[in-house]
């Protein structure tokens, strides 16, 4: 057993210990307390009302042991299976064919293809059909106060969840969601919720659940916020020289230098890009070796949504591949 498989062990064991200690009740630990204090005295919450939430608030082993095993962690060859599938193309289409309306309105208002929009639904949600089964609230204080490699992060994010269900006129307790909190068809966690979310069927309320506008609205937005380029390009293949291009993986994924630079690095891309574009190079393990990737700033974009490369490049070759897919349905129907 290695350290980290130890350290999860004793994680998972401490955490059971202390859901069945607790008898469940949250409020019995000083740092939900300091929680308390924090959102009453900065955001005006009753503190009779949080006591009474946090009390009903359930932890949950199981939620820690799929932080510690996310699909993120498998090789490319095997997380591309997972995503990119025949099923999820056939159904992004349909999806697009049923509301090829609301995507082009999209595409007008935020400059955001609907294959990328289409595609970001799929990986997350097959389109809104596996939403998640964790209520939020106990997903969020889980990981908040039972899970310290990340509990600043998701005691932020659950501040942002209980200044979200206010401000949207939300029970707390009724949401449910993914193990790490994240919401409706889209998968937004709260602070992207408040910040990204808009009501784009323009009825008052910003609903991922239920609104499919809202829905194809706010991924849009959230991609143009993060600064998407309208037809820019998001991923070129490239050949490598092993000797040089380490330089360029290690500079990480955010595009760092003009693609006219990329020989001094010993990249070929396999067709010819712009010289000034800006560019960084991903390195992916494939099954008969690693391939390598020159991205651009729309891949960059989307691994804001998901901060991991293999997500982003799941996301643009299903994107691709439902593209393709509703072309040559519209051809068939023409003939």
């Amino acid at each position: 057993m290695n350290l980290r498989q130890i350290f999860i062990t004793l994680l998972l064991s401490s955490l059971a210990f202390s859901s069945h200690g607790r008898s469940g009740d949250l409020n019995e630990r000083t740092e939900v307390r300091s929680f308390i204090d924090e959102m009453v005295s900065q955001h005006n919450f009753p503190r009779s009302e949080l006591k009474q939430l946090f009390s009903q608030v359930e932890l949950r082993p199981d939620i820690i042991e799929a932080m510690t095993r996310p699909a993120e962690g498998k090789p490319w060859h095997a997380y591309r299976p997972i995503f990119v599938t025949a099923e999820r193309i056939r159904e992004g289409v349909a999806f697009w064919h049923e509301h090829e309306t609301l995507l082009a309105q999209a595409q007008q208002h935020f400059g955001v293809a609907p294959q990328y929009i289409v595609a970001i639904l799929g990986v997350e949600t097959r389109y809104g059909r596996f939403r998640g089964r964790h209520r939020v609230m106990d997903a969020l204080s889980t990981l908040a106060f039972d899970y310290p490699p990340r509990s600043k992060f998701f005691r932020s994010e659950l501040r942002h969840y209980l200044l979200m269900t206010r401000e949207e006129n939300i029970e707390p307790l009724s949401l449910t969601g993914s193990y790490a909190g994240a919401m409706g068809t889209p998968q937004f966690i709260p602070s992207s919720f408040r910040s990204y979310a808009v009501d784009f069927d323009d009825n008052g309320q910003r609903d991922l659940f239920n609104s499919t506008s809202d829905i194809i609205g706010s991924v849009a937005n959230y991609f143009k916020t993060h600064g998407w380029i309208d037809g820019g390009t998001v991923t070129v293949p490239a050949q490598v020289n092993a000797e040089k291009h380490q330089p360029l993986l290690d500079a990480g994924l955010k595009p760092s230098i003009s693609a006219d630079k990329l020989a001094d690095y010993g990249v070929k891309p396999r067709w010819n890009i712009t010289p000034t574009a800006p560019v960084a190079l991903l390195q992916l393990e494939g099954e008969s070796g690693n391939e390598h990737w020159v991205i651009f700033n729309n891949f960059y974009v989307i691994t804001r949504y998901n901060r991991s490369p293999l997500y982003a490049m799941a996301v643009h070759q299903l994107s691709e591949e439902i593209r393709k897919a509703r072309e040559a349905t519209i051809t068939q129907t023409a003939q």
